[in-house]
């Protein structure tokens, strides 16, 4: 309830630099790109679309972010009470587990089909002719066209890159956490301190794992049918865009993350304190 209630919240605040940066991942693929950066990015979209237009595709992240922070959070809980020694401390190898399962198994039940979903909705808005008409039609023709593995397009890189970046987030947000509780951790660190956390570790997964996210969105796009797997993607992705190339889109996305990763920590332990109080738990 506590990652749901997160996750719900964090998108809604977020989503037009999510947007942003899917556009500019996608349009580094095309003959004549539209876009010469993040601002050029954003104007033409406001010019063409309006405020709204840096909302489209949200429905598919909305309708997923609430279960994706839910089975993240519950994953990593569920873990990390399997792992915790008696004094309920993890060794820094457990926690790097620990983020790597709950990540994994967000990546396969949430992420991927909602994902794909969305990339696919915001590249449509660049054909001359957009085919989905909103988030029932869009999902019910790509199922149709492409049946049910039309959601599941770039599995593997949405593994890779969830896995990786709930790894990094878990075990610098809670080194950070324990260095401000002194070893101590039933000490309360305050919601500062807790933002703080969250936005250093959001920012280390995106220094470590963006190439995994440019190579995640060209693989979920409507050009997946160029590439015949993930290593075939990546190698495209070098081959005509160098090692830059798969830093595209890492500003927009590093101004989404940082707030996002420090919202959702904060939110979530906040609500938990709340949930402790009202609701009786083991």
């Amino acid at each position: 309830m506590a990652g749901g209630f997160a996750g719900g919240l964090e998108i809604l605040c977020t989503f037009p630099t999510e947007y942003v940066k899917t556009q500019l991942q996608l349009d580094s693929r095309a003959v004549t790109p539209r876009y010469t950066g993040i601002g050029d990015c954003i104007k033409k979209t406001f010019a063409q679309h309006g405020f709204f237009g840096f909302y489209r595709g949200l429905s598919s992240l909305l309708y997923g972010s609430i279960p994706k922070a839910s089975v993240r959070f519950m994953g990593y809980e569920a873990l990390r009470n399997k792992l915790v020694d008696k004094d309920g401390k993890l060794t820094q190898i457990r926690t790097v587990l620990c983020g790597l399962g709950a990540g994994v198994t967000e990546a396969i039940v949430i992420v991927c089909p909602m994902e794909t979903v969305k990339v696919k909705f915001i590249h449509d808005q660049n054909q001359a002719k957009p085919k989905y008409k909103g988030f029932v039609h869009g999902v019910r023709e790509i199922v149709k066209q492409e049946g049910f593995r039309g959601t599941y397009q770039g599995l593997t890189a949405t593994i890779l890159k969830q896995g990786s970046n709930q790894a990094i987030r878990f075990f610098v947000f809670n080194n950070l956490k324990s260095s401000f509780q002194g070893g101590d951790n039933t000490v309360e660190i305050g919601i500062a301190r807790t933002f703080l956390c969250g936005g250093i570790a959001g920012a280390a997964s995106v220094f470590g794992n963006t190439p995994l996210d440019v190579v995640k969105t060209r693989m979920q796009g409507l050009d997946r049918h160029l590439y015949r797997n993930t290593l075939h993607c990546a190698q495209e992705v070098l081959k005509h865009d160098g090692l830059k190339g798969f830093y595209k889109g890492t500003v927009p996305r590093l101004g989404r993350v940082v707030f996002d990763v420090a919202f959702v920590f904060t939110i979530y332990e906040q609500t938990m304190k709340v949930l402790d109080l009202v609701w009786k738990t083991d």
